[in-house]
């Protein structure tokens, strides 16, 4: 035990200093595409150790023995003892020693009883037996082979029989107990080398990891040198791309309105066209329906002519007829329509201007601009990378600084030599504790053997009792089980005090044990003895700080030491070796970073020279808006399109005339009538119906009076539309002039924010990792639990305790055992004389 905690602190002390010289690094937020994490190390030795189902057994004993001793750790008497103000060879007679005697005694009240009692039972009960033996010799103390006849006598030997069993089960569960945490201690000191050698293999873990873990941590800025050289080559889309989007909410609005207003125009001199040739041939088709009704009409009179219209009955169809001829006029005057030919000229003198090329060299002059910052920042993107070489060259030769290597390796050979010291060893540790097993066997087989005999004696004398034989006639099994008790009582007297001698020393070592090492280790006021100032030196205010930076003014406990490494924190910030080593002075973030930030701030990206409409655009907009579209009479047209090109429905007046000429008779009159109502009929399906599609009555997209609306909706408010696409060109022209070096200035700013943001995040990853990650020291804390938590405490001591445990109940059941067994063998064996018998049952 003791080498394994000189070990353990060693240990401790060692990983201090040698990790004084771990570097440092620095503290940022980074981007969220760089992903640092340092690889995980396991451990086998697991960081808790469970008893199994014999654990029961012992918080049992743990129960007693906060009975036995319920005072509280003592602190201040453990305090003194340690600062060596208390030594009864030399002042025993100060008052301070008397009264830390005192409370030496106080404290130890409960055991000392327990020892006192044990040591007199060792000493009486020898003499006792010794006394007993002669004075049964002496036909003394129930030695005589003679029974008395006694009305209770039976009642007595059940009473007796029946404590007897009740002692022997509470001897045999003591029994039980002791064979229990005899092998359940061999089985754990066998389980000692396999626990050793995890927890070796453990610290070589951590002790040959660190230097790697400090490699992988350096080897990292290989990768986000990488993601700051791809953002760096990537600087027209992220930086030239960046100062694009944030001009294109107010530059491409108004270049999409120049290029809406050129299609605008294009639309309009099509449109125009259009109309003007749809109405050039709606006045030839209209020349013709007249030229084609003034035939019809004159062929009508001269038919009308005939002399049978001056017969009563025909003139008055035919007058009826001559007076509806003027229904067949053109309805419409298509030759009064102003021609379109001079606003189709002036569009024509305006598209002689491509503003729509002119509104492209606008959109590539804006959308140039990733490339002129690609240009322009060629020389200051070399600078950068030249900078993230340099640094990564200093943290290479920082990596290069720390010697952890070189110490881990010096320490590494005292694991060995420890490891070959403990291997060697141990077989001599179980060659011992198989001599202890055998003796803790020994002990177990002699109660045994007594609580054997008693069994023996209690089923022979049970069996075998005959009540109607009087005691010289009592049978043999009846006198076997009497032998047996007194056989086991004389044994009880011949080994008890040897048992009790046993019990008292494991007792006193065991409970000391327990309630001065492993429940304070437990709880950690073991610790917190241990970190009272100038405690273990008079000098030193903190004795590990002391040691470790021969500073002992620097707050570092035992408990804040212990408590970190087994919640797994790096050696660096558990042991506070800033105060040694100041890791952020060697990798300064700001120096750093400040470094790339300069670089970035002397970036100058000059974009000053876009146009995104020149003064021939701006010309050409405002010739449109001049053009006079918008002067143009539209309802003059779309009035004279309303109208029906004939006054009356031609196929109504035809029908009309042919029912009147079916009223004639047969005649050159009625069959010239019929001709003209056919002829009728053919103009209104050849002339009338195309005419009328052409002007309103057809389909939408194909008449010219749909074509003529929609032309009057584009052209009206033309000068305010060109007006406000001018203003808002204005508008997006002067935020280019104006805000386009604020917009650099902060693209440029974000830009190089993520670029130092990387390696600032990188040199915080740095700074965490090697303060609370590189050599997490939670194999120490776990080597400090084995030896003490598990080896001492939970596979030597709990056994131990339990077997004083299980041996000392059973060994003071001997005493009212024996005499329960002598007073009952008098009932079991056969006397030498009796009293004359009745039966009294």
């Amino acid at each position: 035990m003791a080498l394994l905690l000189g070990f353990l602190l060693l240990l401790l002390l060692e990983l201090c200093g040698n990790t004084l010289s771990l570097g440092s690094r620095s503290s940022t937020k980074g981007t969220e595409v760089l992903e640092l994490e340092l690889p995980a190390t396991n451990y086998e030795t697991k960081d808790s150790y469970k008893a199994g189902p014999i654990g029961g057994l012992f918080q049992i004993v743990h129960i007693f023995l906060r009975v036995v001793q319920p005072n509280d750790f003592p602190e201040d008497i453990l305090r003194k003892i340690l600062q060596k103000k208390f030594d009864l060879s030399t002042d025993y007679e100060k008052p301070e020693n008397v009264v830390l005697t005192l409370k030496i005694i106080y404290y130890e009240i409960g055991v000392i009883i327990c020892a006192v009692l044990g040591l007199l039972f060792v000493i009486l009960m020898p003499l006792v037996g010794f006394c007993f033996g002669l004075c049964r010799c002496c036909n003394k103390c129930g030695g005589e082979m003679h029974q008395r006849q006694k009305k209770n006598g039976p009642f007595l030997r059940k009473c007796f029989a029946v404590s007897l069993l009740v002692i022997s089960i509470f001897i045999s569960i003591g029994i039980i107990y002791g064979f229990v945490a005899n092998h359940h201690l061999r089985a754990q000191i066998e389980k000692t080398r396999k626990l050793a050698d995890s927890n070796f293999r453990d610290l070589r873990t951590l002790l040959n990891g660190a230097p790697a873990e400090i490699s992988y941590i350096l080897s990292q800025y290989t990768t986000t040198k990488e993601k700051a050289f791809s953002d760096l080559d990537n600087v027209k889309s992220l930086l030239g791309g960046g100062i694009h989007e944030q001009l294109r909410p107010k530059v491409i609005p108004a270049l999409d309105d120049i290029k809406a207003m050129a299609e605008a125009i294009k639309e309009t001199k099509e449109a125009l066209l259009n109309v003007n040739n749809t109405l050039k041939e709606l006045k030839k088709s209209s020349a013709q329906l007249n030229t084609s009704l003034s035939d019809v009409k004159r062929d009508l009179e001269q038919s009308l002519n005939d002399p049978m219209c001056s017969a009563p009955p025909v003139a008055t169809t035919c007058n009826n007829i001559r007076t509806s001829l003027s229904q067949l006029d053109d309805n419409t005057n298509m030759d009064q329509l102003p021609s379109l030919d001079k606003p189709i000229d002036k569009i024509n003198d305006i598209l002689q201007t491509n503003l729509s090329s002119l509104v492209q060299q606008g959109y590539k002059s804006f959308n140039d601009i990733p490339e002129m910052v690609k240009n322009q920042t060629t020389d200051i993107i070399s600078d950068v990378k030249s900078t993230l070489n340099s640094i990564g060259s200093d943290i290479e030769s920082i990596g290069e600084q720390i010697p952890i290597q070189d110490q881990l390796s010096n320490f590494m050979g005292y694991i060995n030599d420890t490891e070959t010291y403990i291997h060697r060893n141990l077989p001599t540790l179980e060659e011992y504790d198989s001599y202890r097993w055998l003796g803790g066997l020994v002990v177990c087989c002699l109660l045994t053997l007594v609580v054997i005999f008693y069994y023996l004696g209690l089923l022979c004398g049970t069996c075998g009792y005959d009540r109607n034989a009087t005691p010289t006639r009592r049978g043999c099994v009846s006198n076997t089980g009497g032998i047996f008790l007194m056989v086991g009582a004389g044994v009880s007297f011949l080994i008890c005090w040897i048992l009790m001698t046993i019990v008292v020393l494991t007792f006193v070592v065991g409970a000391n044990v327990e309630k001065l090492l492993c429940e304070p280790y437990q709880n950690r006021k073991l610790f917190q003895v241990l970190d009272t100032p100038y405690l273990l030196n008079e000098n030193w205010k903190h004795y590990l700080s002391g040691m470790v930076f021969n500073k002992p003014d620097i707050n570092l406990t035992f408990e804040q030491v212990y408590s970190d490494c087994k919640e797994n924190k790096g050696i660096y910030a558990t042991l506070k070796l800033e105060n040694s080593y100041n890791i952020s002075e060697h990798l300064n973030i700001q120096e750093h970073a400040g470094n790339i930030s300069n670089d970035f701030q002397n970036m100058k990206v000059n974009i000053d020279n876009i146009v995104l409409l020149d003064e021939a655009g701006r010309k050409n907009l405002m010739d449109f808006s001049f053009s006079g579209i918008d002067a143009i009479n539209y309802n003059i047209y779309l009035a004279e399109l309303s109208k029906t090109p004939t006054k009356a429905n031609l196929l109504s007046f035809a029908d009309d005339l042919e029912v009147k000429a079916n009223h004639l008779p047969q005649g050159s009159l009625k069959q010239s009538l019929k001709n003209n109502a056919q002829t009728i009929r053919t103009i209104h399906r050849s002339e009338v119906i195309p005419l009328e599609q052409s002007m309103k009555y057809g389909k939408a997209r194909s008449s010219v009076y749909q074509s003529i609306k929609e032309l009057q909706q584009k052209s009206s408010g033309l000068g305010m539309k060109v007006t406000n696409t001018l203003s808002s060109l204005d508008s997006a022209q002067d935020f280019l002039t104006t805000r386009i070096s604020s917009v650099i200035v902060e693209e440029s700013q974000k830009y190089g924010n993520t670029i130092v943001g990387y390696f600032e995040r990188y040199l915080q990853w740095v700074k965490i990792s090697i303060t609370d990650k590189i050599a997490a020291c939670k194999p120490v804390a776990t080597a400090l639990d084995s030896a003490v938590d598990v080896f001492l405490c939970s596979y030597i001591i709990d056994p131990m305790n339990l077997f004083w445990f299980g041996i000392g109940k059973a060994t003071v059941f001997l005493l009212p055992a024996l005499i329960f067994a002598v007073k009952l063998a008098k009932y079991y064996r056969r006397m030498d004389s009796e009293d004359v018998y009745e039966d009294i049952l």
